[in-house]
């Protein structure tokens, strides 16, 4: 028993893992020794080595954040460069009246941590500089005020290469707010966004949760959604595309006329017609909205109609030739944003480049009314009281 809680206690005290793969750890191992060795180079070259030197503690550990934790609150660019600026001035006043020592890098760490969460710029490297200059190294001290220089120019300089050298390795920095789609112009939500986590609903939590957490909101909400979305398609038992679609595909032609469209269209009470050509290739799409324009306009007077034959509106000069695909093994789940926020009402699905059926709104919907049914069937089996 005292061995069990032993083993017990020691795997709490195992640190937690990093989810981080060994490629991304090579890649932020380069990025930040870019950045900081440029940003020391340049540092030497217009303000000495020694004062550079005397600065590289700080500046490595920003390059951990900004390259290792990039997508972190306390790692965006302007923590960085405003709790550089905040350790500086501070350090420098209390360096002044107090002297060097203990007590003014302590002193200095402290204002330096409060004044950084005022201003919503705090940075841990930060706490870092405020006592290295407290302390006041000969060469920093000979520079007074002007030691603020050599301290923005080392904090603009990673910076810089952090947001460059993130962009180059595919990785977004700094993290801004994604813009929301908005399809539709109206004040209503997106359709995903109506039922579950909310955006008030998180910023309750992190309210009640009463700790700091070094994760902007957005990607926190990323996070809960990506979660969200790994949890349904786990519920769904990989239902694919090739499950739920329409096998009989009612399809177009780039010859078929508007007349034709309309009748096809009507006739099998559908949204739109994929149009294929000789070789039943999927070149492009037609939906209603697609129709109406040329539609209305075959209804204008015209004299050239009042005198002549009108020439028939064939589908090629009217369709959409960007069309938005799926694999007819692609996972359910990957079809509910594009029928619900992009507000798609066909999606062709290929094997290979042939096209062997179409997903509508109406198909998704069945089979989630399916599964939803099935899984509370099994619910209500495990529920069961087993005879006596």
């Amino acid at each position: 028993m005292a061995n069990r809680g032993l083993s017990h206690w020691l795997q709490r005290l195992a640190p937690a893992t990093l989810n981080i793969p060994p490629k991304e750890w090579f890649r932020a191992g380069l990025g930040a020794l870019l950045g900081v060795f440029i940003s020391g180079w340049l540092c030497s070259l217009l303000f000495g080595s020694a004062v550079a030197l005397h600065l590289l503690g700080p500046l490595a550990a920003s390059a951990v954040l900004l390259f290792g934790v990039h997508s972190g609150a306390l790692s965006q660019p302007w923590p960085l460069i405003g709790s550089y600026v905040i350790a500086t001035l501070v350090a420098l006043a209390l360096h002044h009246w107090i002297g060097p020592g203990l007590l003014a890098a302590s002193s200095a760490l402290v204002l330096a941590i409060l004044l950084m969460c005022l201003l919503r710029c705090l940075h841990p490297p930060g706490g870092a500089l405020a006592v290295s200059l407290a302390l006041a190294d000969p060469s920093l001290a000979a520079l007074g005020v002007q030691v603020l220089e050599p301290v923005l120019l080392n904090a603009l300089c990673l910076v810089l290469v952090a947001v460059l050298y993130n962009r180059a390795t595919g990785v977004r920095y700094p993290k801004t707010a994604v813009p929301r789609k908005d399809l539709h112009h109206t004040l209503d939500p997106l359709p995903s966004e109506r039922v579950g986590v909310s955006g008030d609903d998180l910023d309750q939590a992190l309210e009640a949760l009463g700790e700091f957490v070094d994760v902007t909101r957005d990607e926190l909400e990323r996070i809960i959604v990506a979660t969200e979305q790994q949890a349904l398609k786990r519920s769904l038992g990989g239902i694919t595309a090739a499950r739920v679609m329409s096998r009989d595909v009612q399809f177009a032609t780039p010859d078929t006329t508007l007349e034709q469209a309309w009748q096809q269209l009507s006739a099998h009470h559908v949204k739109a017609l994929p149009v294929l050509d000789e070789t039943k290739r999927l070149i492009g799409i037609v939906s209603l909205s697609d129709l109406i324009g040329p539609a209305m306009a075959q209804q204008r007077f015209s004299w050239r109609a009042l005198f002549g034959r009108r020439q028939p509106v064939r589908l090629e000069t009217i369709m959409s030739r960007r069309v938005v695909s799926v694999s007819s093994q692609q996972q359910a789940v990957t079809l509910l944003p594009l029928l619900c926020e992009q507000g798609l009402h066909c999606l062709p699905v290929l094997d290979g480049e042939q096209v062997v059926g179409v997903i509508t709104q109406t198909d998704l919907i069945a089979a989630l009314k399916r599964q939803l049914l099935s899984n509370v069937a099994t619910v209500r089996s495990d529920l069961r009281v087993p005879a006596l």
